[in-house]
Formats: C-alpha cells, structure tokens, sequence
C-alpha cells in the first residue's frame, strides 16, 4: 500500500445519471462527504437523500461511510460507485 499525502483524483460512477465524475480529495475525505459531492455533480440538484444511496469501493460496500479514503486504501484514480440502496423496477 502506498501512502498518499496532499490531494488526488478519484473516480466516481454515479448510476443514476449514468454519469462518472472526477473529484480531487485529500486522504482524510471521508466516504460520506465523496458520496455528497459525487451526488451533487452528477445530479445537479440542492436537496438529494444521501440515506438512499450506498457506496462501492473495488466491488464491495462501504458500510462505514465516516471511514476516511486513506483508511480504504483508496489512492489517485481510484474508482468508487454511488448507487440507490433500493433496487429500482424495470419497465
């Protein structure tokens, strides 16, 4: 594992817009404040109900969303995925 000081990219694949946006974050960013922002960028809306969407980080979910970056070994280019935590119906 490599240390990571100062800040990086990380990429992050919104599904509800289908959208991926790159973030620059410090090590100590936590998953929490990655989700709030990727979610802003990719939906473009104020008021967005954090509580219905989880995050993935290399295929698995982040139950602990006060968990910094640096903590999840994530470093520059790291690919995270921000979805609903309800499956949603298809038509």
């Amino acid at each position: 594992m490599t240390a990571v000081s100062g800040t990086f990219a990380v990429r992050v694949m919104v599904t509800d817009a289908w959208d991926q946006v790159v973030i620059s974050v410090a090590p100590a960013t936590t998953v929490a404040e990655l989700k709030r922002e990727a979610l802003a960028r990719a939906l473009r809306r104020a008021e967005i109900p954090l509580e219905r969407y989880i995050v993935k980080f290399r295929g698995a979910l982040v139950l602990d969303e006060s968990v910094a970056l640096a903590d999840l070994g994530a470093g520059p280019n790291s690919p995270f995925i921000v979805l609903p935590a309800q499956r949603q119906p298809v038509r």
